[in-house]
């Protein structure tokens, strides 16, 4: 496949271009998670409102009714309502996240912690978690209950090893691959392999479905961290620097801590013993992170994902859901939101 370095006009164009393929099929996944979360609770009411008017790019729902379509669904609503549940699952660990994290803003917004309190926001999370669970019991299918179900405990793990390892700046390589793979892909390997779920197609394909979605979602955690150091609030709708002052060693600083000399390194590692780390000594981290080129060799890691990803689709028959989910590959690469 080469070297992935699109035009910004053709990474815009191949979300699009996914959200066109389903149609009216994404407003019907909101409508559904809206009836599903209703409640006479005026707190609930006001939280899951204020979750789903605040929403991303909604990639994983997209990518599960994309993938139920290349595997042929036509019939039925099992597509929209899976893709509730994982868009559920993954609007559900945000809200703890951000607990977790502290965090004030997230997409550009306040985030609901920092409106209603921690408290509020763990409970409305578990009351996520619980509707989505109802939905996958009325699904009726043991396999996609199991997957989604294991897909939630995986997520929760690599959110305990990420907090094991915070402030640990000689964090290991394949410490943080592990972390992401858990935390952010395997949610994206679960949306895309319900789609041959429900598409009833053969494990082999179950299996390609399931590898383009992890690889994309690596390539997606790794690009978000790589951001992190390079991008703008106004463009990425998050605070910058924000994994620094939480403590979070991400590929980035991993990369400077291989590559840095013995003073760096004793640079580096005094300054995540401390508390908190101020503004100057981000200005200092990133002067070693562009004399590392850290964000670039991150995103050359990447590539390499997004390839894999890529080639997973290549026992499907070539047509223009294949060719819309493989152009999507790039944007979880290059996309600056």
């Amino acid at each position: 496949m080469g070297l992935v370095i699109p035009l910004k006009k053709e990474l815009n164009n191949s979300y699009m271009d996914l959200k066109n393929l389903v149609g009216n099929r994404l407003d019907d996944v909101s409508q559904v998670i809206k009836y599903k979360l209703e409640s006479k609770i005026s707190l609930i009411h006001k939280m899951t409102d204020y979750q789903l008017k605040s929403g991303g790019k909604r990639i994983r729902p997209l990518l599960t009714l994309a993938s139920s379509k290349l595997c042929g669904y036509r019939d039925g609503d099992r597509d929209i309502n899976l893709a509730a549940c994982v868009e559920l699952i993954h609007s559900a660990t945000l809200l703890h996240d951000d607990v977790i994290d502290s965090s004030e803003l997230r997409r550009g917004v306040k985030t609901s912690n920092s409106i209603w309190g921690n408290q509020s926001s763990i409970l409305v999370g578990d009351y996520l978690f619980s509707r989505c669970f109802e939905m996958m019991v009325e699904d009726g299918s043991n396999e996609i209950l199991k997957l989604l179900s294991s897909t939630s405990s995986t997520i929760a793990q690599g959110e305990v090893l990420q907090l094991e390892h915070k402030g640990e700046i000689d964090l290991l390589e394949e410490t943080y691959f592990n972390i992401i793979s858990m935390k952010t892909a395997a949610l994206f390997a679960a949306a895309t392999r319900v789609g041959a779920c429900i598409g009833n197609r053969s494990k082999k394909e179950k299996d390609a479905l399931e590898s383009y979605g992890k690889n994309l979602g690596l390539a997606f955690q790794i690009a978000d961290d790589a951001l992190d150091y390079l991008s703008t609030k106004t463009i990425f709708g998050k605070e910058i620097g924000k994994d620094f002052f939480e403590g979070k060693t991400t590929l980035p600083l991993v990369i400077i801590f291989q590559k840095a000399n013995s003073e760096e390194k004793k640079f580096l590692t005094d300054l995540f013993k401390k508390e908190e780390r101020n503004e100057d000594d981000f200005s200092e981290t990133l002067a070693l992170i562009n004399k590392y080129k850290a964000v670039e060799v991150s995103l050359k890691r990447a590539e390499y994902f997004v390839n894999v990803s890529y080639d997973a689709l290549g026992i499907f028959q070539d047509g223009k859901e294949k060719k819309i989910l493989q152009n999507l590959t790039s944007f979880s690469l290059n996309r600056s939101f």
